[in-house]
């Protein structure tokens, strides 16, 4: 597997996860487990010293998925927020912790349930929070 790409995290969004995880149930521990290694790799930056082309949470991302090419166009999201929306991925969800932080042109992989690898890579952040101000939501 290839060397995970550096990450950046707004130092909100990191106070707002680390608050989530705390509150998890004991089922949700995979998950919990995987957010908090990410979290714990990144460079943390003070929300308006955030490049323009960070994911963040509530961050609208396209990224592809490979090895099936498939392109996807999603908003990143705290558990409470998911709805019937199919344009939203969770943060506890696998891609949603691993696509978090990273910047467009990244590409991050992990081991597919059936052997072989999966990679997303990062193709556009098309909307962001803080680029437009709106770093209280």
């Amino acid at each position: 597997m290839a060397e995970l790409p550096p990450i950046t995290v707004s130092s909100q969004d990191l106070e707002r996860l680390y608050a989530l995880l705390e509150k998890l149930p004991a089922e949700n521990f995979a998950n919990a487990a995987a957010l908090e290694k990410e979290l714990m790799r990144a460079n943390v930056l003070e929300t308006h010293e955030i490049p323009p082309d960070v994911v963040t949470m509530r961050s609208i991302v396209r990224f592809v998925i490979n090895p099936s090419g498939k392109v996807f166009e999603l908003l990143l999201c705290y558990p409470d927020e998911m709805d019937d929306n199919p344009n939203k991925v969770s943060i506890l969800a696998p891609i949603g912790s691993a696509i978090l932080g990273m910047s467009v042109g990244q590409q991050i992989e992990w081991p597919a349930p059936g052997g072989g690898n999966i990679s997303v890579r990062i193709v556009a952040v098309t909307w962001q929070p803080e680029r437009v101000g709106m770093v209280s939501l």
